[in-house]
């Protein structure tokens, strides 16, 4: 990790899908590498973040954990402004969480920007012998509508930093290229950058507010 101090870009990425997920043990196991087994169920939104090295940028990442619970949905849709990436997260044990990703894509998809990345998360992989909902499946699924696609287990850490990292790359290239104007893809950039000057001021002041 990083010192706070010298990071260029502030990247905001929402975790979201049903209760029960583990989207918060997600969010402890890459922030601080933690796992409780008896965390509570978020109530509206927590945040934590984490500083990583990318080439020659220094990127801080701001995750969001938005509750499941249908009753704070209302509180949760105002936080996908400013959103560049999505976690969006199933358990593989249970179908139905699988299932209702398709009305969680829809509802990010309505108040998130149109350009954010998203990828679907099938979380408790250590829970093999349980699995309901078959990798190939979710894959499908994934390609279909242009998701990223990755299983994790955010018990014993298999592929929680890959996810997390893959999905911080590509947002990075998408805020970089020339397809992706200022105002779209939303990146804070701080004082003192290490990358090109015109590189950095080309994304500054965008979500000042955020």
């Amino acid at each position: 990790m990083t010192s706070d101090e010298s990071y260029n870009y502030v990247y905001k990425v929402v975790l979201i899908g049903e209760s029960g997920v583990g989207k918060s043990n997600l969010l402890s196991r890459f922030t601080k590498n933690e796992f409780s087994r008896d965390s509570r169920t978020t109530i509206g939104v927590e945040f934590s973040t984490r500083t990583v090295q990318m080439n020659n940028f220094t990127i801080k990442a701001q995750i969001w954990d938005t509750a499941g619970l249908e009753r704070y949905r209302a509180i949760t849709s105002a936080y996908y402004r400013g959103a560049v990436g999505a976690l969006l997260v199933y358990d593989i044990t249970k179908h139905l969480s699988y299932e209702s990703t398709e009305r969680w894509l829809k509802e990010l998809l309505e108040h998130g920007d149109p350009h954010i990345v998203v990828m679907l998360v099938g979380n408790k992989k250590d829970l093999e012998s349980l699995r309901t909902v078959p990798t190939e499946e979710a894959k499908d699924f994934a390609e279909k509508r242009g998701l990223m696609f990755m299983e994790t287990s955010a018990l014993d850490s298999t592929n929680v930093e890959e996810a997390f990292n893959e999905i911080l790359t590509v947002i990075h290239k998408k805020v970089n290229s020339r397809e992706v104007t200022r105002g779209s893809i939303c990146a804070v950039t701080i004082t003192n950058p290490i990358g090109p000057i015109g590189e950095a001021q080309e994304s500054r002041g965008c979500c000042k507010s955020s």
